[in-house]
């Protein structure tokens, strides 16, 4: 298995396959997320009186909420039906191409009103909109799962995966930024086709929908044709899959989790509904919705830079700040909006400083180190948590936006075929209110959060590592606790991890208080010294734990203080619960970077549970070893 994957044309269209998936999926979501309620707002109950109009328009942004918050609940049980699924496409591909056919059709029937049933019966609308708006999410859900859960099954390269989710990412932003662009001169083109006026009406919207459920389902396609899943490495088990009862038992046993998540929530929902009222100041207040498109072109230049931009800057700047920026960014550009909206350039400064923003990136990484950080207060490790905790959060604000974003639109009067011009002083104070008021509000709860509960730095959490990794070689943590009273009096070959020269702890420069062998490396990977399974991986992927199949456990320990270079140049090639054979290659890692960056690379390997071993190989310094070269037998008492 080479390091890094050949750039062949399989490879390139595997790649911008994938890249173009959630090019249609963002754009999909966002038409969803944020335009749907404009058109709920402002045209699907066109030509009704405004006195039912408006309480229609409160009946579906709280049906919404409510519909949003409970599909909360399904989201894990999607998880497992896609994990079970097995087709001669695998398991993914499947569930996009469902998942998107089925939404995409029933988002245009949404967008056509429903085909006018609430002029004759807005009860049976209720009920007709709640099953198609519920079936819609679903089947929306099902292909986000199966979008980002092949991500694993498309290469067995960390490296290479890194690349598919950035590509992701990167055409994500494309595909939710670019509606911004296009949105107002998609509706407005089409309503004037239809009807000969300018303005944003119910056939532009429906014309929107169209357009976007074809790029999705396109997409969708391209993805199905373009990937190729890999049977050996797709995700493992039901077993594994978390559950909103793990959750929320996560969020309550681990205080970090818990206040990064609260930050997180905070700012998302400010930043959402913010996403949300853009176009209504445009349109009612600034009176210029032609010039919303603005905001779009200032968001994806923004977040071309940022993302890039972060890695770099953590370098001087610690995480914790650099959210910190961001947030102080946010809250100025809510103090511009309230006060300078009548000026294009200070909006537009506004629009620039709100894009500004590292939470997200911050959230993720911070919720990540977690892990050690609850395994060694809680002795649990909750990996798969910290895959549900931020899309939760994200469902939640989603739902809670939408329901503030409705209040708004009609606490403000601009619902219907509502103007700039017939907006009052009055309409536009309420407007400002609540649209800005309240998420300037929540900008600073979250910022106050985060810089005052969110204690796990980078340097507390390499501390927190290194502590873990003395218990762990020390014995006073096993491996599988569960599995230690049933080891049986067995045998298993050492094989070296490594190529290099064999030397004893005794050796190293550093002392480490446990029972094993160190290697000075030779060349840049490791190799499984046994059969058996990965128990875990630490986030700096320094670390990785495996236990035979009888129950010995073993630690290798990639160079010396390494837990400070946080994963850079550490290549995994495997998943946390694979089962592994002997020779295997496990990882690759980047000998010279570790030198340069003044580290000690000498590969250590600890087993975890001294005690309960009988006899261990007589590992003679100064020998020159190969991977897979026999190291003796362990036996077990």
């Amino acid at each position: 298995m080479e390091n890094k994957q050949k750039l062949t044309g399989k490879t390139l269209i595997s790649r911008t396959s994938f890249a173009l998936g959630n090019l249609g999926h963002s754009a999909f979501y966002g038409a969803l997320s944020t335009y749907f309620i404009v058109f709920v707002t402002s045209s699907m109950f066109s030509g009704l009186d405004k006195s039912i109009a408006d309480k229609l328009i409160g009946l579906i942004t709280s049906l919404i909420v409510f519909i949003r918050i409970a599909e909360i609940v399904i989201d894990p049980l999607i998880g497992n039906v896609v994990d079970n699924t097995h087709t001669r496409w695998g398991k993914f591909k499947p569930w996009i191409i469902i998942g998107n056919v089925v939404s995409a059709i029933l988002l245009i029937i949404i967008f056509t009103g429903i085909f006018g049933l609430a002029k004759v019966n807005w009860i049976l609308f209720a009920v007709v909109f709640v099953i198609l708006f519920v079936t819609l999410d679903i089947f929306y859900s099902f292909s986000d799962v199966a979008y980002w859960g092949m991500v694993p099954a498309l290469s067995e390269d960390s490296r290479e995966r890194g690349i598919y989710t950035s590509l992701g990412s990167f055409t994500g932003t494309i595909g939710w930024n670019g509606l911004t662009i296009i949105i107002v001169p998609i509706v407005t083109y089409f309503t004037f086709l239809a009807t000969g006026k300018h303005y944003q009406g119910a056939p532009g919207w429906l014309a929107f929908a169209v357009i976007i459920s074809i790029i999705a389902i396109v997409c969708a396609f391209a993805v199905a044709l373009g990937t190729n899943e890999k049977d050996n490495l797709i995700r493992k088990s039901a077993k594994q899959k978390t559950t909103i009862k793990d959750v929320f038992k996560a969020l309550a046993h681990n205080d970090q989790i818990l206040w990064a998540s609260l930050a997180y929530f905070l700012y998302s929902f400010a930043y959402v509904v913010t996403n949300g009222v853009l176009f209504y100041l445009f349109k009612f207040v600034v009176g210029k919705p032609n010039e919303y498109w603005i905001v779009g072109v200032i968001a994806t230049i923004i977040g071309f830079c940022t993302s890039p931009l972060y890695p770099i800057l953590n370098k001087f700047i610690p995480r914790k700040w650099l959210f910190a920026i961001g947030q102080f960014f946010m809250i100025l550009a809510y103090l511009i909006f309230i006060v300078g909206r009548d000026n294009m350039v200070m909006l537009t400064i506004g629009l620039a400083l709100f894009d500004i923003n590292f939470a997200q990136l911050v959230t993720v990484l911070t919720l990540t180190d977690a892990i050690e950080y609850g395994q060694l207060k809680n002795g649990e490790r909750n990996e798969a948590v910290i895959l549900a905790v931020r899309p939760m959060i994200d469902k939640l604000t989603g739902a809670f936006s939408n329901g503030l974003v409705g209040f708004i639109a009609i606490a403000a009067g601009m619902t219907g075929k509502a103007t700039a011009a017939d907006m009052t002083a009055k309409d536009i104070h309420t407007f400002e209110s609540l649209a800005f008021y309240i998420p300037l509000v929540l900008a600073i709860l979250s910022l106050i959060a985060f810089l005052a509960k969110v204690k796990l730095t980078e340097k507390k959490h390499a501390d927190i590592v290194e502590e873990l990794n003395n218990k762990l070689i020390s014995g006073q943590i096993s491996l599988d606790k569960k599995r230690t009273s049933a080891i049986s009096s067995e045998t298993i070959e050492l094989s070296s991890p490594a190529d290099g020269e064999l030397i004893t702890l005794n050796e190293l420069p550093t002392e480490f208080p446990g029972t094993g062998f160190a290697i000075r490396p030779a060349s840049g990977k490791i190799y499984a010294p046994f059969d058996g399974t990965i128990k875990f991986t630490f986030t700096t992927k320094h670390v990785i734990g495996i236990e035979s199949e009888n129950g010995i456990g073993a630690i290798i320990h990639v160079g010396i203080d390494t837990v400070n270079m946080h994963g850079e140049g550490f290549v995994t090639h495997y998943l946390d619960g694979q089962k592994v054979k002997a020779g295997d290659l496990l990882l690759d890692f980047d000998r010279d970077l570790i030198i340069n960056s003044g580290y000690d690379d000498t590969v250590i390997i600890f087993f975890t549970q001294p005690k309960l071993l009988n006899q261990l190989p007589e590992f003679r310094a100064d020998t020159k070893v190969k991977h897979q070269d026999n190291l003796g037998k362990i036996t077990l008492k």
